[in-house]
């Protein structure tokens, strides 16, 4: 048996020369107007050792609220203690644009920027990233946007969100400053950035990477599909091991890649989110691991 190496709690956020802890909370469900509700969950993140917040200024209409009202919300809790802020590395997103869809002119991005901020409620974020690439826009001109708010102190650091390979390594060209992070969909059930490159360019690049959805959209808690209830079966046999949830195994077996993802916890639930920490209890020799990427696939490896 060939242990892979135990999970730190904190990594590197790429060259950005901040460091975050191993799992991050995701806002994209973060609604409605109980500020209180959601200081508690702020304080069950760091309880947790989570202290890496993402959200994004596209959060609130698919929870039939305005655009931007799930920085609203953390914004108005991050209100509430006046050193709740500094407690967290927050991430946030823009580029994306109702209707249109996708924009990434300097323009509009130097615009996004400044409103997150505001409805933040805080004159900078540690990263901010494309939410999704603008094939429109040449990289110089959002070269040009993003030096300029780097060079104002709006952001610390700047990564991208569901870009490509070759859109990463074509922005980077024009960049003045490293892009430290990279966010794709990443899961026991949606492996295509270990398949596909884009893990080991994040490797070489020096970008952390920022998995959304690690639980295949709840297939995992909930397997409905054969492939789902072999991947859920495989991940069973780890998390009994050593007594810990489904999902707790599942972002485990995320974070043992050598790329070292961060799992973006979604859960509005403090218990859900403090369950999540359990995966640093987890660790992966390399049979159940490949066991796992096998039954994931439905298909035995080469």
């Amino acid at each position: 048996m060939t242990l892979l190496p135990a999970l730190e709690s904190r990594r590197p956020l790429g060259k950005s020369g901040l460091t975050v802890s191993a799992l991050a909370w995701g806002n994209w469900r973060l609604c409605g107007d109980d500020v209180n509700a959601v200081v508690a969950l702020l304080h069950a993140a760091l309880g947790a050792g989570i202290d890496f917040i993402d959200t994004a200024d596209i959060y609130g209409p698919d929870n039939n609220e305005p655009f931007g009202a799930s920085e609203v919300l953390l914004g108005r809790a991050l209100a509430t203690d006046g050193t709740l802020r500094d407690k967290f590395t927050i991430a946030t997103k823009g580029g994306i644009s109702m209707g249109v869809p996708y924009d990434s002119s300097a323009g509009y991005l130097t615009s996004a920027i400044d409103a997150s901020l505001q409805r933040l409620g805080t004159d900078h974020v540690e990263l901010w990233q494309i939410h999704r690439p603008d094939i429109l826009t040449h990289p110089a001109e959002i070269a040009q946007a993003i030096e300029a708010a780097h060079k104002a102190g709006k952001i610390r650091s700047f990564g991208v969100s569901n870009f490509t390979v070759s859109q990463i390594a074509t922005l980077q060209q024009y960049l003045p400053l490293p892009i430290v992070s990279t966010q794709p969909e990443l899961s026991p059930l949606k492996l295509a950035p270990i398949e596909n490159g884009e893990l080991d360019q994040a490797i070489a690049m020096d970008m952390a990477v920022m998995a959304w959805s690690p639980l295949g959209g709840g297939r995992i808690a909930n397997p409905q599909d054969e492939r789902a209830k072999a991947a859920a079966d495989a991940l069973d046999e780890v998390a009994q091991e050593f007594a810990v949830s489904r999902t707790a195994a599942a972002y485990s077996w995320i974070m043992a890649h050598p790329a070292r993802p961060i799992p973006i916890v979604g859960s509005q639930k403090a218990d859900r989110i403090a369950e999540a920490a359990d995966a640093l209890k987890v660790r992966w020799d390399r049979a159940r691991w490949y066991g796992v990427l096998v039954a994931a696939k439905g298909e035995p490896l080469p």
